[in-house]
């Protein structure tokens, strides 16, 4: 239903990463290659976020800081009755996208360590951190307002990190919103 969406969910990622496995082969410009990685992880962090998750499995996420400066998770999740095949293809496609990617990145982190290729970590860190930022938000929009996420969560993060409380609301749309609200 959505193959432009599909299309740019991947292209960015997959981009980025042969960008970086190749990039001394094309140019000797060490700052041409960062720059357009950097660029690449970019486009995709903020396609993923604001258009991809939307249309290929009805999620989005995102923060809002109130007038006393603090911050709140909002994470959304639009109800669908049924599923088509070329839907559940789609989000397969999603999820994978979203869950192969950084651990790809993370592998990169590793070789560029243990190869002393420096200058390349804040770029793997980058890409790491966008990516890992997208799928924690997603896996908390697909999680919503489950018990289960609030246990999970305070075995992970500690008493310090649960959010005070957790809100559920549903739109005129049909959309499910959990807002998560709480000071970092």
């Amino acid at each position: 239903r959505h193959p432009l969406a599909t299309f740019f969910h991947l292209f960015f990622r997959v981009s980025a990463i042969v960008t970086y496995l190749f990039c001394d082969w094309f140019s000797n410009s060490f700052v041409a290659c960062f720059v357009t990685i950097l660029l690449l992880l970019s486009f995709d962090f903020w396609s993923v976020k604001n258009v991809t998750g939307r249309l290929l499995v009805g999620l989005r996420w995102w923060n809002q800081i109130d007038e006393d400066g603090k911050s709140h998770w909002m994470f959304e999740a639009k109800r669908v009755p049924t599923l088509a095949a070329s839907t559940e293809a789609e989000a397969r496609i999603f999820w994978l996208g979203l869950i192969i990617c950084p651990v790809i990145w993370t592998m990169f982190f590793f070789s560029t360590l243990f190869s002393l290729k420096l200058k390349w970590l804040a770029l793997v860190i980058a890409g790491i951190s966008l990516q890992a930022a997208n799928l924690y938000g997603y896996i908390h929009c697909k999680l919503g307002g489950q018990k289960t996420n609030s246990r999970v969560t305070s075995r992970l993060l500690g008493p310090a990190d649960v959010p005070k409380r957790q809100s559920r609301r549903i739109s005129e749309d049909g959309t499910e919103e959990h807002g998560k609200t709480g000071t970092r």
